[in-house]
């Protein structure tokens, strides 16, 4: 009786376990992350008789869970690249609505300057239109700080934001390497043979939570722990183990923020998720934004400033600067490096302005009479032979390096990104508006002489920038346009990708998720295979009475 008893009491608990494995799976059905599981039999080892083997029953050999790494792989790289897109979209449609609006932009105030200045040129003499030009400079400089201003918030929500998903990504990692530790834990207790499924679950989904902050690449240890590189390459979780990242603020600009990893910067390497969505939006948008609007706001003060003090005002005296970046007026902003031994000077240049190009620029000097400029937007390098001290003929501006620059000296030259944060206006005296191209012979400018104040609205139309190939207002819409346009495609590869991650999380629900369908017909059958072995039981139960009573 033993045989069937034994058999019979096999089947219970595999009927037992399986019922309870279904019990777990409906239970899940709504938690994210979680993959069915299923328990898997197999008979045990028949024994031998003479007429031949009988079986013993049945074994739990193990409880598997519905896993495929194609499609944890699919999901992870979707679930980043969704979350890149969409930050990135996000981001920029904040600066589209900020420079293409009429009520936000700066195309209005340009407009209503240069009528300004053509009402000054109808009418030198009049009071009333210089008034009115002075108040319309004064609107058009802080036009150009407001739209600075906003950039500058920006910068400080995307820097804001940046930190949370740093923090956010040091959190999941440290959790990450917790349970790295309680599955090596787990698999060593079963010599590696049986998976603790809803661990290996919980850390999938942490998996996906990093990947959404950031694009990781995983890979499964013999232990049972996973590594998780960023990058090219560089460790963010070695079993549980993890490396720390950081965000800092560069040397040469405390606002804009880079991201290390060890000690390493690894901006450049970052590739997906949130993280990558904010890093471009700053370098492909917000910077680039800055910088054309920048170039606008020096394009606009350095001409007519330049026209300006050539003419004369009502009082008979040489013209001034309208519009100033500082003190002096026309200073660049120059930032040494900590260790440099000489210093340099910047002011733009009227004559080449229109060489100018809306980028940072780097000097540097090897100590052997040459001097290295580089765009930094593209990495142009000119050079200009000389020893120090030298006056550079720049793109723009001109430079005046001190006699004590030595070898290795280097400066970040920043003639567009502050532009327009710094303009002001310094006339706001209308008989100090310079009209004229000349004085009579009292001393005061010709009745009527509009010589200088022809040639100031005249910039209005004149292609004078970017190589003499736009005017003022279309280097603002250059700005308009490319905004608009990476926006746009923004949006659309958020949708795409959204496409995909959903295509992607509908794959893994096919393959792993809870069917309750599925579920309530295991339960009817795993229910009726354990009311059968307990009625063998019953069977084995009454054949051993039987036996007994007829021994008696």
């Amino acid at each position: 009786m033993s045989g069937v008893l034994g058999t019979a009491l096999s089947g219970l608990l595999a009927s037992q376990a399986s019922l309870n494995t279904t019990s777990h799976n409906i239970a899940n059905v709504n938690t994210d992350g979680y993959s069915r599981q299923r328990v898997d039999l197999t008979a045990r080892t028949p024994q031998f008789t003479g007429g031949g083997y009988i079986g013993q029953g049945v074994s739990v050999s193990t409880v598997t869970r519905s896993y495929d790494q194609f499609i944890a792989n699919q999901l992870t790289s979707s679930t980043s690249a969704f979350a890149d897109t969409s930050t990135l979209s996000t981001m920029a449609a904040r600066v589209d609505n900020i420079v293409s609006s009429e009520a936000t932009g700066l195309s209005p105030s340009l407009k209503s300057f240069f009528n300004a200045v053509n009402v000054v040129a109808n009418d030198p003499s009049s009071i009333s239109a210089r008034q009115v030009l002075t108040s319309e400079a004064g609107s058009l400089s802080q036009q150009f700080n407001r739209l600075s201003a906003q950039f500058d918030d920006l910068r400080n929500q995307t820097n804001s934001q940046m930190q949370g998903t740093v923090d956010d990504i040091n959190s999941l990692t440290n959790s990450l390497a917790t349970l790295n530790n309680k599955i090596v834990t787990e698999f060593s207790r079963a010599s590696g043979t049986q998976p603790p499924n809803d661990l290996l679950d919980q850390r999938d989904a942490l998996v996906t939570k990093i990947a959404e902050k950031i694009s990781v690449t995983s890979v499964t240890q013999q232990d049972g722990s996973i590594n998780l590189f960023v990058g090219k390459g560089q460790a963010l979780v070695l079993g549980s183990n993890t490396s720390k990242l950081s965000l800092v603020g560069s040397t040469a600009d405390p606002g804009h923020k880079e991201v290390l990893l060890g000690g390493q910067e690894i901006d450049k390497d970052i590739s997906g998720g949130e993280l990558s969505g904010a890093i471009k939006f700053r370098d492909q948008i917000l910077d680039p934004a800055q910088q054309q609007l920048g170039l606008v706001a020096a394009g606009v003060a350095v001409q007519f400033n330049a026209l300006h003090t050539s003419g004369f005002d009502l009082n008979g005296d040489v013209g001034t600067d309208m519009f100033s970046f500082g003190t002096p007026a026309l200073d660049v902003p120059v930032i040494g490096d900590a260790g440099n031994v000489g210093s340099i000077t910047a002011t733009y240049d009227p004559l080449t302005i229109g060489q100018l190009t809306p980028s940072d620029y780097e000097l540097t000097y090897d100590g052997s009479s040459n001097f290295s400029l580089k765009r930094l937007s593209d990495n142009t390098i000119t050079n200009y032979a000389g020893a120090a001290p030298l006056t550079i003929t720049g793109p723009g501006f001109s430079i005046s390096t001190s006699a004590t620059v030595t070898a290795n000296d280097s400066f970040l030259i920043r003639p567009t990104f502050n532009a327009a944060q710094k303009m002001t206006t310094l006339i706001t005296d209308p008989t100090k508006i310079a009209a004229a191209g000349t004085t009579g012979g009292s001393g005061l400018p010709i009745p009527g002489d509009n010589t200088v104040a022809l040639g100031l609205a005249n910039l209005e139309k004149k292609s004078s920038l970017l190589g003499g190939k736009t005017t003022l207002n279309g280097a603002y819409s250059q700005l308009v346009s490319k905004v608009g346009t990476l926006t746009h495609s923004a949006k659309i590869s958020s949708s795409a990708q959204e496409a995909l991650l959903n295509q992607a999380k509908q794959s893994r629900e096919n393959f792993a998720g809870v069917n309750l369908d599925e579920e309530a017909a295991n339960l009817v059958k795993f229910q009726q295979s354990y009311q059968a072995s307990a009625q063998v039981v019953s069977v084995a139960n009454s054949l051993f009475d039987t036996l007994i009573g007829a021994m008696r």
